[in-house]
């Protein structure tokens, strides 16, 4: 059957018994569940030209399959979340490596024994290392900020080149802080391992979709009742009722085409842009990205290469080790971090998690704490960090509330 795309302006809303905006996976999974378990037929809004939200994928001008918004790779050790999105597509097996550039020489990431070995040498590092075995345990994961925290001098000197080497520029560029101003939740996706498993993910389910993120979400939402309205803004054609015209006031309504919406409304967007930003932006981190199609096979040695030490973008990925595809030429991609100042320009990636940054985001949510059939779901109505599993999980949660109240 396919996609079902429909033009907003020919929709009847009262068609529809519920609304999902964004069709990235909160939202396409939340639509197919409430399509195929309740019988409900949902309209899926959404802002861009194209389904897939970030994950969108497609062949450049020379056949490479690149990730348009930033590479995705999919990794998990929640089955439900895995065996849920394998129903839409077959998946080749693929665990992700990531190399450091240290002035040349690649290190590892997470930095690890073979890291170790590289920047020590085979002597020193054998002996550090069985430090770190007899003060944390082998195979183990450790924080940046656990390693720095301890007295030990030479586990300081791990921690210190670690720091200076791996960490500091790198979260400089990807953050515009300093690692003390950002988060402890975000130092600590930065660990020190102690093994020699070169795999950025240890999760026990890894993979990508074997032709495509695109496909696999064409395949989600190909369902005779889910209809998608493409280049269309939930802010544009959602009409807020609020109890009073004080600013704090919360939403009593949300009114589509003049007719009162009561049916679930499963919001993904930005939370601060559905409220046309009245108590400013919430501040988050944007990406520009640049390609590069090259007469070679490859010219990285793996997916990824972490840029931590030299140069002003953070990484390159080359996307046919993450897609598996045999082709001539090979396209990379180079990735700038910088802040998100126009939302008509630029994408909201990484929320600035801090104190301050949630006390604004809670003003916003309070906007909607009267309104028991809004459900803000995701990366961006949350304003937090979810990786693709977790958004699943937390997607397919949400779906099962709502098919039981149905």
């Amino acid at each position: 059957m396919g996609v079902q795309v429909r033009s907003f302006k020919e929709l009847d809303i009262a068609d529809y018994d519920a609304i999902v905006v964004g069709s990235g996976f909160a939202g396409a999974v939340v639509a197919r569940e409430l399509a195929e378990r309740a019988g409900m037929r949902v309209v899926v809004i959404e802002k861009r030209e194209h389904i897939g939200g970030n994950m969108y994928d497609e062949y450049d001008e020379a056949g490479i399959l690149v990730h348009r918004y930033g590479p995705h790779i999919f990794h998990t050790n929640d089955r439900r979340a895995f065996d849920y999105i394998k129903r839409f597509t077959a998946w080749r097996t693929y665990e992700h490596e990531v190399l450091a550039d240290w002035y040349g020489t690649y290190l590892p990431v997470p930095f690890n024994k073979n890291s170790m070995e590289i920047a020590f040498g085979e002597e020193k590092a054998q002996h550090l290392t069985d430090k770190l075995i007899e003060t944390f345990g082998d195979e183990r994961k450790v924080t940046i900020n656990e390693l720095r925290a301890q007295a030990d001098p030479e586990l300081s000197e791990i921690a210190d080149f670690i720091y200076k080497n791996v960490f500091l520029y790198y979260t400089q560029k990807q953050w515009g802080l300093t690692p003390e101003e950002v988060d402890p939740s975000v130092t600590a996706r930065v660990p020190v391992f102690v093994s020699r498993d070169n795999r950025y993910f240890q999760d026990a389910y890894q993979g990508m979709p074997q032709d495509g993120y695109t496909a696999l979400f064409e395949s989600m939402l190909d369902h005779e009742l889910i209809d998608i309205c493409l280049s269309t803004e939930a802010e544009s054609i959602f009409d807020l009722e609020f109890e009073s015209n004080e600013e704090d006031a919360p939403l009593t309504a949300i009114c589509i085409k003049d007719v009162e919406f009561t049916g679930p409304i499963v919001y993904t967007g930005p939370l601060d842009e559905l409220f046309l930003s009245r108590f400013g932006r919430l501040p988050y981190r944007s990406l520009d990205f640049a390609y590069e199609t090259h007469d070679a096979e490859h010219v990285l040695p793996c997916g990824t290469v972490n840029f931590t030490v030299t140069e002003d973008y953070t990484r390159i990925t080359e996307f046919k080790y993450l897609t598996g595809q045999e082709h001539p030429k090979t396209t990379i991609m180079k990735e700038y971090s910088h802040p998100y100042d126009d939302p008509k320009t630029q994408i909201p990636y990484y929320a600035i998690i801090n104190d301050e940054n949630n006390a604004h985001y809670e003003r916003y949510l309070k906007l909607t704490s009267g309104l028991c059939n809004f459900h803000p779901l995701g990366r961006l109505a949350e304003y937090r960090y979810y990786n693709m599993d977790v958004i699943i999980g937390r997607a397919l949660a949400l779906a099962d509330e709502l098919v039981a109240a149905e």
